[in-house]
């Protein structure tokens, strides 16, 4: 319908390809002139025009010479016709007077579309290779009844609000530099103390499971990669290679091998496993221009990377304990939604060790009691994993943490540990990083809490706010005992009035405003405006107390992860 619409009313236009996706669907057109939100209103009058005309849909099947015939002015859609596999069927379904290459299927009439609506246009490469010429792809989602339609189109505006793009630079927390290049993050004071926050609670946890932190390079000798297998495997994500004094090296894209080398720098015997390191390590992949996206897809990133080494009786016990740490993450974070999924490695690199390494992830996963699916073939190209997803506030999924078991690293680098029987062994290597990314991570909570942190995080948790410039003396003195203690707070001595200030503050999504006045400054106290709870929930009562209740009750929020 929606290609029908672009032919009759941009007949220059040339249709492309036009999947389902999981909310909607799409459709590339080949034209000069960009699409218009004019255009966009246009096309949806002439389709519901086509919806009321009920147009039975009608196929054929084809030989591939009368596709390609069929399609003789349109090279792209003579390309797909060429190129559908031999013994697949090749037809055209046709409403009304138009016709297209097409599966089929999907509906017996036009009348059949309950409700639908065009959202956006965006560019896009035909066959996604940016050495061919860009697209234009307009965006729908269709619906059995206008009432889905309405509430998907609300949830949609309310995942505009949350975009972590608009909110991290309303809240100047981050910014990409076009100087810099695409896909690289600048953290802001703001954002560098949140960050920071993030890392202390991971530091913690692995400080009490007994992990040992290390530090990597971020340039190696490419020969590092070949040993490892990610220049035979991964290639097309690693950038290219650095030349210096004719020898090759390379960014890294894994922190793994740097850990290997580690191990591998002295004899290990089995009294030593499990032997943990952790790293926050910023790694390097390349990404095309066109899959940039925020903080969620980007070129440089740190990741909460850690790997353990243990021998195969303990792999159980240590895959079981990282588990419960990815839990307690996940849940100081605010996310009790959790889908979980057993990576397999595709068949072609499945190896004898395969079945102990799943066999481990399942049962980890039952011990926990925790349902699970199976993603064939999903697994990385050195073994199995397990990946959490989480859906966030308004329902959305996200894969966050992944635990690799792997039995081949340490075989490619000949690891090895002097067992009780006085003999060599390869250990078994555990890959995790449960917040996956920081920067992905980050750009989640953003959207999550939609700018509103808890506490805990939130890189300003109070901001002290004086009535007139006869109590400044006395907001910095609070500011002052605040900060001692600890928090993170600032003070607004600005002339502005004090409803001014307060909205200022709001918008910045300040956790809790502290006015002071005459009467505060006489008794000691502050009065505390208390940002509105998750959920929209209301927020407490506007009272006044004294400082150190206050810093009392803050402190609590913060030791609670409330």
């Amino acid at each position: 319908m929606l290609a029908y619409a672009v032919q009759d009313l941009f007949p220059d236009a040339k249709p492309t390809i036009g999947p389902a996706i999981e909310n909607g669907f799409y459709y590339d057109f080949d034209r000069a002139a960009p699409f218009t939100p004019e255009d966009l209103e246009r096309l949806e009058k002439r389709m519901l025009e086509i919806v009321a005309a009920n147009y039975e849909m009608t196929g054929r099947q084809v030989t591939r010479a009368e596709a390609v015939a069929r399609f003789e002015e349109n090279p792209y859609k003579a390309e797909l016709a060429r190129e559908i596999p031999e013994g697949e069927p090749i037809t055209l379904y046709t409403i009304g007077a138009f016709t297209d290459l097409c599966r089929g299927g999907h509906a017996s009439a036009t009348g059949a579309i309950g409700a639908m609506k065009l959202t956006s246009v965006a560019g896009a490469y035909w066959r996604g290779d940016e050495h061919n010429p860009m697209l234009q792809r307009i965006y729908g989602t269709a619906w059995h009844t206008q009432a889905e339609l309405e509430a998907y189109l609300r949830f949609l505006e309310e995942a505009q609000k949350r975009d972590h793009r608009k909110l991290g630079a309303e809240l100047d927390l981050f910014s990409i530099e076009e100087e810099a290049g695409g896909g690289l993050i600048f953290w802001h004071p703001r954002g560098a103390v949140m960050r920071a926050a993030v890392e202390n609670f991971i530091r913690d946890g692995l400080r009490e499971r007994g992990y040992q932190p290390v530090v990597t390079p971020h340039v190696v000798h490419e020969k590092l990669y070949e040993i490892s297998g990610h220049l035979e495997n991964y290639a097309e994500n690693m950038f290219g290679p650095l030349e210096v004094e004719e020898q090759r090296f390379r960014l890294k894209p894994m922190n793994c091998p740097g850990h290997i080398l580690i191990y591998k720098g002295h004899p290990r015997s089995y009294r030593d496993l499990p032997l943990r390191f952790s790293e926050f390590g910023t790694v390097y992949r390349y990404e095309r221009s066109g899959v940039l996206h925020g903080l969620t897809r980007v070129r440089g990133f740190t990741q909460d990377d850690a790997h353990l080494f243990c021998t195969p009786d303990q792999l159980q016990g240590e895959f079981e304990q990282t588990l419960d740490e990815a839990l307690r993450l996940m849940h100081a974070f605010g996310f009790e939604d959790f889908e979980y999924f057993l990576s397999t490695r595709e068949a072609k690199l499945r190896v004898e060790t395969d079945p102990l390494a799943e066999e481990a992830i399942r049962k980890a996963l039952q011990s926990r009691a925790l349902p699970y699916g199976i993603d064939e073939g999903g697994g990385a190209f050195y073994g199995p994993k397990l990946d959490i997803y989480v859906r966030d506030a308004i329902g959305r999924k996200w894969q966050l943490g992944t635990v690799q078991v792997d039995f081949v690293l340490p075989k490619r680098f000949d690891l090895h540990y002097r067992g009780s029987d006085g003999q060599d062994h390869p250990p078994v290597m555990i890959h995790r990083a449960l917040a996956g990314s920081l920067e992905r991570f980050f750009g989640i909570l953003i959207e999550h809490f939609g700018g509103n942190f808890p506490a805990w995080i939130a890189p300003v948790q109070a901001v002290v706010v004086p009535i007139s410039e006869h109590q400044q003396e006395y907001a910095r003195e609070v500011r002052d005992r605040l900060f001692t203690r600890g928090f993170r707070i600032e003070i607004d001595e600005s002339n502005e009035k004090l409803g001014y200030k307060i909205r200022r503050w709001k918008t910045q999504k300040i956790p809790y405003i502290l006015v002071v006045g005459k009467q505060e400054a006489a008794g000691g106290t502050v009065n505390v405006n208390e940002r509105a709870l998750a959920g929209g929930a209301e927020p407490a009562e506007k009272r006044t107390i004294a400082v150190d209740t206050f810093a009392a009750e803050l402190q609590a929020r913060i030791d609670g992860k409330a």
